[in-house]
């Protein structure tokens, strides 16, 4: 009886060294898939626009109005923390790509108690069919110095925005210039 129960317990003991031993060949064997699964998964890559794309956001651009509203983070009364949405005005002038693949936009900019008219030579990248004005720590005469991340979709715009002390969000639409 005590040689069935030795041979018994010896038998579990190498069932359960076996399922060990599998458990860790398929932990291992799932460690090395993983970073090959990750790279089968689509990255979301910045494009180069192509001509109809660069076309189409020069037509909508072209001599528009961006009319909305924005926010500062924090501040109350101003967008923050469910205070007002404070207006916000850019009137376009001419825009058009640059061979350095910046994009050259004459810009009035009105909002609050500012009202400055400069030409702008901005990044604009894309991701997929989608433009995005980039700007990092730029500095705008009257203005001040910004980062910025704008989304230009379907008529619309929104973004994300920080200058020296304060930051926030912005939104509105693309009014199209007047037929003349």
């Amino acid at each position: 009886m005590r040689t069935l129960n030795a041979a018994i317990r010896a038998a579990f003991f190498l069932v359960a060294v076996a399922l060990l031993m599998a458990s860790f060949l398929m932990l291992q064997a799932s460690a090395a898939e993983a970073p090959a699964a990750a790279q089968a998964e689509p990255q979301q890559t910045l494009t180069e626009p192509t001509a109809e794309q660069v076309a189409a956001l020069e037509k909508l651009m072209n001599r528009a109005t961006m009319v909305g509203h924005f926010t500062v983070t924090g501040e109350e009364g101003r967008g923050g923390a469910g205070g007002k949405l404070t207006e916000e005005r850019y009137e376009l002038g001419e825009v058009k790509r640059l061979e350095s693949g910046h994009w050259l936009i004459q810009s009035r900019i009105r909002y609050g108690d500012h009202d400055v008219t400069i030409p702008l030579t901005l990044p604009i990248r894309w991701a997929g069919d989608t433009p995005v004005i980039c700007v990092d720590d730029m500095m705008i005469p009257g203005l001040g110095t910004f980062t910025a991340r704008v989304m230009i979709y379907r008529g619309h715009y929104a973004g994300f925005w920080t200058g020296k002390d304060h930051g926030g969000h912005l939104f509105g639409v693309i009014e199209p210039a007047k037929e003349e």
